[in-house]
């Protein structure tokens, strides 16, 4: 099967510093959903996920592509048929791996592209609490463990 895409997925959560030091994150509503998650999207093929992450924070947040990227250990697997509707790759490739990235996003606006509605910027509490999926949750805990315990600011 010839296709544009790549077999992997990305997940990226923008954060950034208040004036008090304290951390926010960024969560997006889904235009074709009534639900909260991180920016997340397809690869294209020969991206590396970092790559895809960069394109893809660009492309639904104005993200600039040479921001602080920050990859993450958290992995899920999302069935083929949950993103694309078939076996968009042939019938061997049920499941993709999604990649997680956080990215410092402290003096650029979010511009939303029309995959999303709305977005906020948020404490890990209250994103822990709106977001849909366990995935989300589980990469974000390990974004906010990370940069707590780094001291990152």
């Amino acid at each position: 099967m010839e296709t544009n895409s790549a077999p992997f997925q990305v997940l990226v959560f923008p954060y950034r510093y208040t004036a008090d030091g304290k951390l926010e994150y960024a969560i997006f509503k889904r235009t074709d959903g009534d639900y909260w998650q991180a920016i997340a999207g397809g690869s294209r093929v020969g991206e590396s996920p970092l790559e895809a992450a960069k394109r893809e924070a660009f492309e639904e947040a104005g993200i600039p592509l040479e921001s602080d990227y920050l990859p993450l250990d958290s992995m899920t697997t999302i069935p083929v048929i949950g993103i694309c509707g078939y076996l968009y790759w042939g019938d061997d490739v049920l499941v993709v791996p999604e990649h997680c990235f956080g990215v410092l996003v402290q003096d650029h606006e979010i511009l939303l592209s029309k995959e999303h509605t709305d977005f906020r910027w948020v404490s890990y509490d209250e994103a822990r609490d709106l977001l849909k999926w366990d995935s989300n949750r589980n990469a974000l805990w390990e974004l906010d463990w990370r940069l707590l315990s780094r001291g990152n600011q």
